[in-house]
């Protein structure tokens, strides 16, 4: 089960899995786009795909969809936690507040409820995986990332707490911090901006939705007593949140 499915990360971990034979449950807000990826899905041979249109910002549809899963959907051996933006890029005395809510609302709490609805799944089954998708900014602060940086620090602790509460039942976690990559990251950020967005990659071979797919793929494919806990990938050009060569 992938959150966030409709593009980016999301899409490219959906592709990769459905290529390596895996079922696959989708999920996102845009329904043309779900609609869309379902249709490229069903292209592969021998594996089924189940769509969910809803926000995993609103409590109540979590709980209402997950929970009305065919019971051939309920047996989820991977939740992809990818749903997550950032909107805005401003000092913490100049924040708009809606865009505050719209990170918190989605990069925490829609994590959190839809984990709260799968992981009891799992955890009847004493078997499973949950990928966060976290980011370098939850390692480590920047200039105008207040919020952001706050959601993902967040979500860093959340995938240690995840992990110690449910050792027991035999349910691994791992986290995934990104650094720079060429998604619909920025562009969301900058709020349709496209020059704005296309600055932030300017002189970095930044990464893509593929490589941070196929690092989800190598976490999820491991034997059974194997877990990463946490990978932290940048390009090659970035070494931290605060330090990247720019080539000319």
């Amino acid at each position: 089960m992938i959150t966030g499915a409709t593009s980016g990360f999301g899409k490219a971990t959906a592709l990769r899995f459905a290529e390596n034979g895996y079922n696959i449950i989708i999920t996102g807000r845009r329904k043309v786009l779900l609609d869309e990826l379902k249709k490229e899905l069903n292209t592969f041979e021998n594996i089924k795909v189940h769509s969910l249109c809803f926000d995993v910002r609103k409590k109540g549809e979590v709980e209402k969809v997950i929970g009305n899963l065919p019971e051939e959907w309920k047996k989820i051996d991977i939740l992809v936690n990818n749903a997550g933006l950032a909107v805005g890029l401003d000092h913490i005395q100049t924040g708009n507040t809606d865009d505050w809510d719209t990170m918190i609302d989605t990069n925490v709490k829609g994590l959190l409820y839809v984990t709260r609805a799968v992981a009891p799944l799992m955890v009847v089954r004493n078997k499973g995986h949950i990928i966060n998708l976290g980011s370098i900014a939850g390692k480590e602060a920047y200039e105008n990332g207040n919020v952001y940086c706050a959601s993902k620090f967040a979500v860093d602790a959340l995938s240690k707490s995840m992990r110690i509460d449910m050792l027991k039942n035999n349910i691994k976690v791992t986290l995934i911090a990104p650094g720079m990559a060429e998604t619909e990251f920025a562009l969301v950020r900058f709020k349709g901006d496209e020059q704005k967005a296309k600055n932030i990659y300017k002189g970095i071979d930044a990464l893509t939705a593929e490589d941070i797919a196929d690092v989800i793929y190598y976490c999820a494919t491991l034997p059974d007593h194997v877990c990463i806990n946490e990978v932290v990938i940048t390009p090659t050009q970035q070494a931290s949140v605060n330090h990247s060569y720019r080539r000319e």
